[in-house]
């Protein structure tokens, strides 16, 4: 399993996701779940993935692929080329059709099941920056003032903090700071999530990756928000009066 979570603001989007995948309790592993592309100054386009890790391998490949082989094709779409982020939603969700056709049917034969999902966000040119959740089907929703999150994965544990909290006003570091208490609360209830996390921020208007950091086990800024959210719980429970019948 997985928990990636993404955050649209008016001053830009952060994104975050853990590394960790299994196949049971001895079988774990790290991989990256973040995917970033650029062209400075003139596009941003960060894709989370979450779901069987053959079948959204396979979707960054094919995306890597259509980039690659522009060089061939100038016309041929591609993320570097593609006029608006709704397009390169629906060029993603093209992507995962696309892989479905060709593993979908065995993985159904054998129940396994295409199981895949992604967030899309980033800004192209003038256009604001915009956030997707593209399903495993490669239809998607856009991300809203009243809806400015999303998340993908093991995102059951996270959600409630992000309902509470979550606003399209927050500055950068604060989103950050939302993400990662979110991402607290999964690693302390689900084991099949794990660190290290990576996370991104986006600056508006930016049209360029200038922040991100993968954050591990030790990472300082990491446990003293981690022990000041759990001192800050356990302050407020104490002031709130005690239930009588």
């Amino acid at each position: 399993m997985t928990y990636c979570v993404a955050l649209r603001l008016n001053r830009g989007l952060v994104f975050a996701a853990d590394t960790r995948t299994n196949a049971g309790v001895d079988n774990i592993a790290q991989f990256r779940k973040v995917h970033t592309w650029r062209k400075q100054g003139e596009r941003v386009l960060v894709l989370l993935t979450a779901g069987n890790l053959s079948l959204t391998q396979s979707v960054v490949s094919l995306l890597n692929e259509q980039i690659a082989e522009s060089e061939k094709e100038p016309e041929a779409v591609n993320l570097f080329n593609i006029p608006s982020m709704y397009r390169a939603a629906r060029h993603v969700g093209d992507a995962v059709r696309a892989i479905r056709a060709i593993d979908g049917p065995a993985l159904e034969a054998s129940k396994t099941g295409f199981t895949g999902s992604f967030i899309l966000g980033g800004q192209i040119g003038d256009e604001p920056p915009r956030l997707f959740q593209i399903y495993s089907e490669g239809n998607f929703i856009e991300a809203t003032d009243e809806t400015p999150f999303f998340q993908i994965g093991e995102h059951k544990y996270g959600k409630p903090i992000l309902d509470r909290v979550a606003q399209p006003t927050m500055r950068l570091g604060e989103a950050a700071k939302l993400i990662l208490l979110s991402f607290d609360s999964t690693l302390r209830s689900n084991l099949s999530v794990g660190m290290p996390i990576d996370i991104v921020l986006y600056e508006r208007d930016s049209l360029d990756l200038r922040r991100e950091k993968r954050i591990y086990q030790d990472d300082e800024y990491f446990k003293n928000l981690s022990h000041a959210w759990s001192d800050a719980l356990r302050e407020a429970f104490t002031k709130i009066e005690e239930f009588d019948v």
